[in-house]
């Protein structure tokens, strides 16, 4: 029985192994409100551009609608915002002054930000010592903006064309014969 007065015996001359209290980004959690970034660039450049191109035509045909005007100028802010968050590589990109050149180049932008990121580390939390802020929720919140401003074209859209609907949805939904037509016997 020893008492705790006593000294130890040998000091090892062994380093002790401590656990470290610190987090690491690549071992922390991912954040399940944050869809991943190959989702949200899969939304962007197949159906978000689908719509978008749709709903420019109905902007072409109404003789440039100021209302429309003024949405498609705040959706390519929010594409550009959606490209500034994402961006790793920071150099200077001019978007065409043409207004219709400038929505499909800002959603080819953003995605190709979107493209960038690293899938492992994305939507994870930082380490609490850093104290600082994941990229991954302004990132998604500059996405919801962009769906947000799609939405207000298409009411606006409405106004002026009916059939928005179908052209927008066309190619969702893919009919097949649910039998073979030859005969079974």
């Amino acid at each position: 029985m020893t008492l705790a007065t006593e000294p130890q015996d040998t000091p090892s001359s062994e380093p002790v192994a401590h656990a470290t209290t610190l987090e690491t980004w690549s071992h922390n959690e991912r954040m399940r409100h944050i869809p991943s970034a190959a989702w949200m660039a899969q939304k962007l450049d197949v159906e978000l551009r689908h719509r978008v191109d749709a709903l420019f035509g109905v902007y072409l045909s109404a003789g440039h609608h100021a209302d429309m005007e003024k949405e498609f100028r705040a959706l390519c802010r929010s594409l550009d915002r959606v490209a500034d968050v994402a961006r790793h590589v920071r150099g200077n990109q001019h978007p065409p002054p043409d207004l219709g050149h400038r929505v499909s180049w800002s959603i080819s932008h953003a995605v190709s930000n979107l493209n960038t990121l690293d899938a492992e580390t994305f939507g994870r939390r930082f380490p609490f010592q850093t104290f600082e802020r994941s990229n991954a929720e302004p990132l998604w919140a500059a996405t919801l903006s962009v769906i947000e401003h799609v939405h207000r074209l298409t009411e606006i859209a409405r106004t002026i064309d009916r059939a928005i609907d179908e052209r927008m949805y066309e190619g969702l939904v893919t009919l097949q014969t649910p039998l073979d037509p030859r005969p079974m016997a």
